[in-house]
């Protein structure tokens, strides 16, 4: 039994890359869910679907490459937030990363969103991860 959900969902997503896989799956949560259509949207990840044959149910992620250098789209994606130690931020402390090149993942009272929409949207809130 894993504690911190998020960080086994970006491991899983990171150990894939790593082995150059093009599909993983994932055991589901609405968290997770949301945090899967962010990486959709954003251009990080090529497709998913989400699977509701078992009680909790699978997302099973298509990984994208690039199609010259066989490289990952995703080049990091990290964990900020932990079950340890959280953090948070407001909406004029919210961060940029990559100069702006790359999205923070943040779990706001309004729903999951991402560093930029959480700043037009003047929220604050829990910052999840880093993707670049």
């Amino acid at each position: 039994m894993y504690t911190d959900p998020i960080a086994d969902f970006l491991t899983r997503v990171r150990n894939a890359i790593g082995a150059g896989h093009r599909v993983v799956e994932i055991p589901a949560s609405n968290l997770k869910k949301e945090m899967t259509k962010i990486l959709f949207d954003q251009g990080y990840i090529l497709s998913y679907q989400f699977k509701n044959d078992t009680v909790q149910g699978t997302i099973k992620i298509a990984l994208k490459y690039d199609t010259d250098t066989k490289e990952s789209v995703i080049r990091k994606i990290q964990r900020i937030s932990t079950p340890g130690l959280r953090k948070y931020v407001s909406s004029k402390e919210m961060p940029r990363v990559l100069n702006g090149l790359g999205i923070a993942i943040v779990s706001t009272s309004k729903g999951v969103m991402t560093n930029k929409k959480a700043r037009q949207e003047n929220v604050g809130g829990e910052v999840l991860c880093y993707v670049y």
